[in-house]
């Protein structure tokens, strides 16, 4: 079932480790098919290494394990409350990523004082309150705080990025750690000159209508 999906997030999964975005078992991507509705996700505690395409789990929306002999992620019901509350996502990763986590650890947004930034998130990356693993306060506080960044710091934890695709949100993932270190790395010799909102609105806009080759 869903072998196009399996593997496409199976390699999502495999780009975590090569991007240093994880270590060990933490982390992981998951993807929705738009046909079913259903998600495939990482299976819970498997190393990277190890992992094959079959080993994805297929879920429905409501947690029930569709296909897969493994466990999902514990975060599982984490990405089905922002699946069912966000249609317009597709993909969603979760990574304790040193430098963006740092930010989380402080309770702190990243601001807007690097073009990338405002190309890829459009204003600054928000900070979520603090929630409990396990259920499904990650995934509320997520969908309360995100607003229209495609990616959010969550207090005390970690890293979440969503997207219209595995894909998406993996470049998103990656994109937000470089950044983050960026800063981390300026913050160290003073203030971040920030850039006024309406020239980040520019910039984001033309990224949006302009980067990358154009489908013919």
């Amino acid at each position: 079932m869903l072998e196009e999906m399996r593997e496409r997030v199976w390699r999502m999964n495999l780009e975590l480790p090569k991007n240093n975005l994880v270590r060990m078992t933490s982390g992981n991507v998951s993807g929705r098919d738009q046909k079913t509705g259903y998600v495939v996700i990482k299976p819970s505690g498997v190393r990277y290494e190890d992992l094959k395409p079959s080993d994805m789990v297929v879920v429905d929306l409501k947690g029930r394990v569709i296909e897969g002999k493994l466990k999902p992620s514990v975060d599982t019901l984490t990405h089905l409350y922002i699946y069912r509350h966000r249609e317009d996502v597709n993909g969603i990763v979760h990574t304790h990523s040193n430098y963006a986590t740092s930010f989380a650890a402080l309770g702190e947004s990243i601001p807007v004082c690097l073009t990338a930034i405002a190309d890829e998130f459009g204003g600054p990356i928000p900070v979520g309150e603090y929630a409990p693993i396990g259920e499904e306060e990650i995934g509320k506080e997520i969908i309360r705080s995100i607003g229209s960044s495609p990616a959010i710091l969550m207090k005390n934890h970690g890293v979440f990025t969503i997207g219209p695709s595995p894909e998406a949100a993996l470049k998103t993932a990656v994109m937000l750690e470089d950044v983050a270190k960026t800063v981390y790395l300026a913050l160290l010799r003073g203030t971040p000159i920030q850039i006024p909102e309406e020239e980040v609105k520019r910039a984001h806009r033309r990224y949006k209508e302009k980067y990358g080759q154009t489908e013919r």
